[in-house]
């Protein structure tokens, strides 16, 4: 659904900080952008927040280009992110597309690069849980059985020649093929140019065409097709952790955060690619998905509550 950004705040694009009090308001608006897993945490969001006392509704979006400025102008006040790349593209945004990357694997920096981005936009960064949707490498399940592979540490010991499937770019940016390289002593011969995590990459890799395909660690679908994850063992994907952020104007107040900390407490990057499995597999809605996992961890009561 595509839904013009309306403006009816101040722009903040060369302003300093927005100095608005936190706000009390009890009805909240959630952005989702346009992925199932994006749409079941703004599920589990609007459910902790009723929880609490909010009302809430879902509005969806197709891009974050679409519902930043939406959350910066308070028409929408909390929408699920993701660390690194939130700092990246706040980044660029702020100070040029050649203004490079300001995230790291390490959290801390990329949380404290993030939020000084964030902030002068009025914009509150929460903290995050332990769930990442990071870039993320597979390969079949019997070839990883067969050589005992559990890291990206263990397929570079082999010296085995690898056949990547991944998208275009995978092979000038870091974290990609030149990383498997350099970090891991990987023999990438080439780059099938299949894309990320697409099925026709998944197939490759089943066949036995290529070696490896480039996916993210919460991809629901590598069962189906007989891949397993090596573990990123020296950290060479960026922290990408999911954070909740928030118009500080309109939803910055103890409550809301209170409530979305307790999402911290259970979710993990297992768990939301289990919960995304249910509904990408098994085509299970994901508003159902969503309260019956915060009813599995004990944040809801069957009925709601």
């Amino acid at each position: 659904m595509t839904l013009a950004a309306c403006s009816t705040g101040p722009s903040v694009e060369s302003q300093g900080a927005v100095a608005a009090a936190p706000s009390a308001g009890k009805h909240l608006t959630i952005g989702s952008a346009g992925s199932t897993e994006s749409e079941l945490l703004a599920r589990m969001y609007a459910l902790l927040l009723g929880k609490a006392g909010y009302s809430t509704e879902i509005l969806p979006f197709t891009s974050r280009e679409m519902y930043e400025p939406a959350l910066q102008s308070g028409r929408i006040d909390v929408v699920p992110e993701y660390a690194a790349t939130f700092a990246d593209w706040l980044n660029t945004k702020v100070n040029g597309p050649d203004a490079g990357t300001v995230a790291s694997p390490d959290l801390a920096r990329t949380m404290t690069a993030l939020r000084k981005l964030a902030t002068p936009r009025g914009l509150t960064v929460l903290g995050p849980g332990s769930a990442a949707h990071q870039y993320a490498f597979a390969v079949s399940a019997s070839f990883a059985r067969g050589l005992r592979l559990a890291t990206l540490s263990d397929l570079g010991r082999t010296k085995l020649p690898v056949l990547l499937s991944a998208d275009e770019e995978c092979v000038r940016r870091p974290d990609c093929a030149p990383g498997l390289t350099t970090t891991y002593g990987i023999d990438i011969t080439a780059v099938d140019p299949r894309g990320v995590g697409t099925t026709r990459a998944k197939q490759a890799v089943q066949s036995g065409r290529d070696q490896m395909l480039l996916t993210t660690t919460t991809d629901a679908t590598l069962d189906d097709f007989g891949l397993a994850l090596l573990a990123d063992d020296k950290h060479l994907q960026n922290a990408n952790y999911i954070v909740p952020v928030v118009n500080r104007a309109d939803a910055g107040n103890t409550g809301v955060t209170r409530a979305l900390g307790r999402l911290n407490t259970v979710l993990t990057t297992a768990d939301l690619a289990r919960l995304n499995e249910q509904v990408d597999s098994r085509g299970r809605p994901p508003q159902d998905v969503a309260r019956e996992y915060l009813v599995s961890k004990e944040l809801l009561r069957e009925s709601g509550g």
